[in-house]
């Protein structure tokens, strides 16, 4: 299976860490996703976050495309629990040294109330699994998170759990994996 990554573009609610909430694209996040895939696929299969920063686009895509689009509610965002919606600054000013070891090592600090990014892991490579089993041989655009964009090109990179977040995505980046037939993730450049 090949697997292009499709992160969201710009929110409505700017930066800061969004996580589970809903937030509406910009017209410049809708350009910015435009643009990625104007030269991109062709596809087999369109599948999105539930969340509407993805799910939209996802929609006006397989319209355009002729494709239907599947939600996937295992690959929407890391939950940030008490930290949702706010600014990295914004928590430096109260939490200064949890979100420096969130940093260093996201897998052995989870933010306040927030999802451990052990199980967010767990539940975006098994749905990257479930994918590989009934799309293999097809090309598929996920349309998804920074997070989970994160954690499939860090796996591919093979680096070390503490660099997850050293991972860059920018808003509307487009990104190309294969699954190999042993289950390994290969990025394609």
């Amino acid at each position: 299976m090949i697997l292009d990554l499709l992160r969201h573009g710009e929110t409505e609610q700017g930066g800061g860490l969004r996580g589970s909430l809903d937030d509406a694209l910009t017209p410049a996040g809708w350009a910015q996703m435009r643009q990625a895939v104007a030269t991109a696929g062709p596809w087999d299969a369109l599948i999105s976050s539930p969340l509407q920063r993805c799910a939209l686009f996802a929609d006006e895509l397989g319209a355009r495309l002729g494709l239907p689009v599947r939600r996937e509610a295992a690959l929407r965002e890391l939950h940030f629990g008490d930290w949702e919606g706010r600014s990295a600054a914004q928590i430096m000013q109260t939490e200064a040294d949890a979100l420096g070891r969130f940093w260093s090592d996201p897998y052995a600090f989870t933010p306040p109330a927030g999802e451990p990014v052990a199980a967010f892991a767990e539940r975006v490579i098994a749905a990257i699994d479930a994918l590989a089993v009934s799309h293999a041989g097809r090309r598929v655009l996920l349309v998804t998170h920074g997070g989970v964009m994160r954690l499939l090109l860090a796996r591919a990179r093979g680096l070390p759990r503490e660099q997850l977040l050293q991972v860059e995505v920018g808003h509307g980046a487009l990104a190309r994996l294969a699954l190999a037939a042993d289950g390994r993730l290969l990025e394609v450049v």
